[in-house]
């Protein structure tokens, strides 16, 4: 029996069209999810396959709402046993936002896959149907159970909490920042070559269900000469918590600091990272964390951040809790 597999489409540049095949300018999520799966009807032999509209846009305006709508629909289907795994199609700007909060919101060991493009649906070599038939290729595979969210671009499969952009354009934009690929797909095989280690879906704490908002959490960009100005302005807008995409090991502008320790006073919750592309943000790195109460984000990017903070804020405004989970997850 084939296994049954439904997908979700969100639009995105896979769903994308442009003028000419060699435009490089093109509007996204144009393409419904029926023409979509029209070019690539070998997924048909794979499995039973479903669509369902979820919602065209650019990934660019994704959002929270959205992410708690995807999540829940997703709780829902993987719950029956007439859902062997779910694939998202998605666009490339935030994907790796997408994937890491419902890596710690979906409660199951059924596969979710996220697969995007590169290049527009009209486009020359438009790569959107080969990440798509590799991802449910990938879906099919017994190996991929219990492995988390995952994103499947380029032939790679990259784990949730590792999967970054690098590159505006590239192909090989997917990469997995501190990480290898879990594995990668070769024609109609699954090869894994690690195993994920970080706490996610079946064992994640974090639910949403029920929820129509989440906690205001917003990132700061750190620089030479970093006005406290951006910062400021979070805080009087009375957000919850604030992120510091800090500066090397995620330290901070000397301006800044002062206006970070007296907001953690506050209660206002402080997590630095860095806005290095690869690298950890570590405990008590050149800046004591527990002096100043902030929080080491370690292998998290800033809007990785943002997204784990927002969920513990639903659990906790416990500080050493919170910085628990950043280990953890």
């Amino acid at each position: 029996m084939k296994p049954k597999i439904h997908i979700l489409a969100t639009g995105g540049t896979i769903a994308g069209v442009s003028a000419s095949a060699v435009s490089t300018s093109y509007s996204a999520g144009r393409i419904d999810i029926d023409t979509l799966l029209a070019t690539v009807p070998q997924v048909f032999e794979l499995a039973d396959i479903s669509g369902e509209q979820f919602c065209s846009i650019g990934s660019q305006d994704m959002n929270e709402a959205i992410w708690l709508k995807l999540s829940s629909r997703i709780n829902s289907l993987l719950s029956g046993e007439d859902c062997d795994g779910v694939l998202i199609t998605h666009g490339t700007d935030t994907m790796e936002e997408t994937a890491y909060f419902l890596n710690l919101t979906v409660h199951s060991e059924k596969p979710v896959i996220l697969v995007g493009a590169m290049r527009s649906a009209s486009a020359i070599s438009e790569d959107g149907p080969a990440n798509i038939y590799n991802g449910i290729v990938a879906i099919c595979d017994p190996k991929t159970r219990g492995r988390g969210v995952l994103c499947c671009m380029n032939n790679h499969l990259i784990a949730a909490k590792d999967v970054v952009k690098q590159h505006t354009t590239y192909l090989s934009a997917f990469e997995g920042g501190n990480s290898d690929s879990v594995g990668y797909v070769f024609g109609n095989n699954v090869y894994y070559q690690r195993d994920v280690t970080s706490r996610h879906t079946v064992n994640s704490e974090f639910s949403v269900e029920g929820m129509d908002k989440l906690p205001e959490v917003g990132i700061v960009y750190g620089y030479a000469g970093c006005s406290p100005l951006p910062f400021k302005a979070l805080v009087d807008a009375g957000f919850d918590g604030i992120v510091i995409a800090g500066v090397g090991n995620g330290n901070l502008y000397r301006d800044l600091l002062p206006y970070a320790e007296e907001a953690a006073e506050k209660s206002v919750i402080i997590v630095r990272s860095t806005r290095c592309p690869s690298g950890p943000t570590s405990l008590d790195a050149e800046l004591n964390d527990n002096r100043y109460g902030f929080i080491a984000s370690f292998n998290l990017n800033p809007q990785k951040s943002r997204i784990l903070l927002m969920l513990a804020l639903c659990r906790t405004r416990d500080r050493a809790r919170i910085q628990e989970y950043f280990l953890q997850y």
